[in-house]
């Protein structure tokens, strides 16, 4: 029996109701330890496993099960596996001209098996990865063995992934994606261009990195990034798209605020769309960037009780919920 769509909304109203509230993330910042926290984590059904990194690997697996149990066509998430697959070209690249073992820093689920990617490095035919990514990957594999230019050949990859996505912004029927995949191929230009500027990298680099997509001039931005950090944040201060004024006045404030407010704005965005959809897939897509939320503020929180970080300080970074 096919699934519908009414079915896989009803579930996921659900499901949502065991994300974590805002009482949970207080008790979490309250925890003195990474035991606590795993203890915490582990009562609560988060996971299994013998440590916090173990629990949110576990977690994922759950999440991907439990949507592939619920979704009428799983197609709708293949822009976000996506992602995996760029991680995992990169490690599969570097850890075979390497000489390394590196099948412990695979991410699932992807749309590209592992094995394909080894075969298509170890002959040099990279014509048997997905057209939208062969020519970055042959382009990528060249510079590493020519030039061992690590952050280009990644900026490579990088841009065929926003490349295809904003080809997913064009041809998806949901409108709530279509925004979501341009300000994320958006801010994640902002990102690179305002390393870039504070590197010093050259024009070359900024050309075949920087991915178009509608709300930045390209030409300008690049331009404005080889003139240095000052001109660069003055001149993104006056873009109105996604709200980017807003980011720099984060980023003016702090490179850690700038990451909130961009993880924020998306959380909006999609709360916006997803939280109370009732039709199409917006609902489960709205769950799913939940759950990746809630584990990046499970890192947040783990990474400040590693550090001693004192818990107003924590809280300063952590991301919006879902709810």
């Amino acid at each position: 029996m096919a699934l519908s769509y009414e079915f896989s909304i009803g579930s996921v109203r659900a499901k949502e109701c065991s994300l974590f509230s805002a009482a949970d993330i207080e008790q979490m910042l309250a925890l003195g330890s990474e035991e606590e926290l795993f203890r915490f984590l582990s009562d609560k059904g988060y996971g299994d496993g013998d440590t916090v990194d173990e629990l949110l690997e576990d977690n994922t697996r759950r999440m991907w099960s439990y949507l592939r149990s619920i979704a009428p066509d799983m197609e709708i998430f293949s822009p976000f596996m996506r992602s995996n697959d760029i991680h995992n070209f990169k490690t599969v690249l570097k850890g075979m001209m390497s000489g390394r073992d590196t099948d412990d820093m695979i991410l699932e689920p992807g749309t590209i098996s592992v094995g394909v990617m080894k075969e298509a490095v170890e002959s040099r035919r990279f014509d048997r990865l997905p057209q939208w990514l062969s020519e970055a990957a042959d382009q990528s594999y060249n510079l590493l063995a020519q030039t061992k230019d690590a952050r280009l050949s990644d900026a490579l990859i990088d841009r065929a992934y926003l490349s295809r996505l904003q080809t997913d912004a064009q041809e998806t029927k949901t409108p709530f994606l279509a925004e979501y995949f341009r300000a994320t191929t958006f801010y994640a230009d902002i990102k690179l261009l305002i390393r870039a500027a504070r590197t010093s990298a050259g024009r070359d680099y900024l050309e075949r990195a920087v991915c178009p997509v509608e709300g930045l001039d390209k030409p300008q931005a690049v331009k404005k990034a080889l003139s240095g950090s000052d001109a660069l944040l003055k001149y993104l201060s006056s873009i109105q798209a996604y709200s980017c004024y807003r980011a720099i006045e984060a980023y003016n404030s702090s490179p850690s605020e700038f990451e909130r407010y961009v993880d924020n704005y998306l959380m909006q965005l999609t709360r916006k769309s997803c939280r109370y959809g009732i039709e199409g897939a917006q609902p489960m897509l709205g769950y799913y960037l939940a759950c990746e939320n809630e584990r990046k503020i499970i890192h947040i929180i783990a990474g400040g009780i590693r550090t001693k970080t004192p818990p107003e300080k924590i809280r300063e970074r952590l991301r919006e919920t879902y709810g």
